[in-house]
């Protein structure tokens, strides 16, 4: 099946949303138990970490932990947000630098102008784009990203999305309170699938629409931990309780050029797998054996295929070992416990 394809549907109660793009599961987006990223509390500040420039916060979910906290004194109230997945048994990670994100608009309080997206290049496009952003909020104190996905979108549909950020940031920045509190739930994968899922694409809303259009079939291949990787050659993705261990094996091809070509196709599937699958922190690859000369080529084929991934992923690079290290944000709940 060709095109793109958005279902959004439930694993049971639990909500889910996933996109097909040619008939194969591109991404999948599924709702747990634990703080959505996005979560804004005012929290209050429990104890500094000594050692590591942090402290642990007290939040209506659990304990937080914020690094950077310069000034900030036990006690006292805070506002924070949700940056990501904590960890079982660990604190939820938290920033004091807090966004406002939407499908056109990011309201950025701590960091005052209008930006476009360098992406949109049209001169034309970016006027018309600056207009909206100074009709709507040029008397706005806060900061103002408008998104990639604005490019050809009509004028009032971005005018709205910006007015709804700027009324959210005044409602949760205007609160005086003191005491702890959840001011803004992050979004849910419904919503996330809306505002990050921006390419055109046909969208399924019916209840079950995950069986008929091949999700459950392409997360059989998911729970697997080895993915093929063509020509014999796959890799095996297996997290363990400190790092998630990627091995890449050449199969029965015993070329020369084996090691570069598994590696080369490891480099542009990776981040798809670990999308799937939900799996950040530190990522240790253990490549099929080629020349010392050929690991930059190999760098710039991952560099290029991380560059188009949503969850952010730093190159940290090889080891005395040869293995390739990656360091990769914790922005999902793992797929194995999400479903559990």
């Amino acid at each position: 099946m060709k095109g793109r394809t958005i279902i959004l549907d439930h694993f049971g109660e639990v909500e889910a949303a996933a996109l097909m793009v040619d008939g194969k599961l591109d991404d999948l987006l599924v709702d747990s138990d634990a703080p959505r990223p996005g979560t804004i509390y005012r929290a209050i500040a429990d104890r500094p970490v000594k050692g590591q420039g942090g402290m642990f916060l007290k939040t209506p979910d659990g304990s937080a932990f914020l690094r950077q906290i310069k000034g900030l004194s036990p006690g006292q109230p805070i506002l924070v947000q949700v940056t990501g997945h904590a960890e079982p048994g660990k604190a939820i990670p938290v920033t004091a630098k807090v966004l406002f994100k939407s499908r056109y608009a990011i309201v950025t309080p701590d960091a005052p102008g209008t930006n476009i997206s360098r992406s949109i290049k049209d001169e034309e496009e970016r006027d018309r784009l600056l207009e909206i952003a100074h009709d709507v909020a040029g008397e706005s104190p806060h900061g103002l990203i408008l998104r990639s996905s604005c490019s050809g979108v009509e004028s009032d549909d971005i005018a709205d999305d910006i007015a709804a950020m700027l009324d959210l940031a005044a409602k949760v920045l205007g609160d005086s309170a003191s005491e702890m509190e959840t001011l803004s739930e992050g979004d849910g994968p419904h919503v996330l699938a809306w505002r990050e899922w921006t390419t055109p694409a046909e969208i399924v809303t019916e209840p079950g629409g995950f069986d008929p259009h091949g999700v459950l079939d392409a997360l059989e291949d998911v729970r697997d931990a080895q993915v093929g990787l063509g020509g014999g050659a796959s890799m095996f993705i297996e997290p363990t309780r400190a790092l998630v261990a990627v091995d890449v094996n050449t199969g029965n091809d015993a070329s020369l050029a084996a090691g570069i070509k598994a590696n080369m196709t490891c480099a542009k599937a990776l981040p798809r797998a670990l999308r799937l699958r939900g799996l950040g922190g530190q990522i240790t690859l253990d490549l099929a054996p080629m020349p010392k000369k050929d690991r930059r080529p190999f760098e710039h084929a991952l560099r290029a295929a991380f560059r188009a991934d949503e969850v952010e992923t730093t190159l940290v690079g090889w080891t005395p070992l040869g293995h390739f290290e990656l360091q990769r944000k914790r922005s999902r709940v793992p797929l194995s416990e999400a479903l559990a």
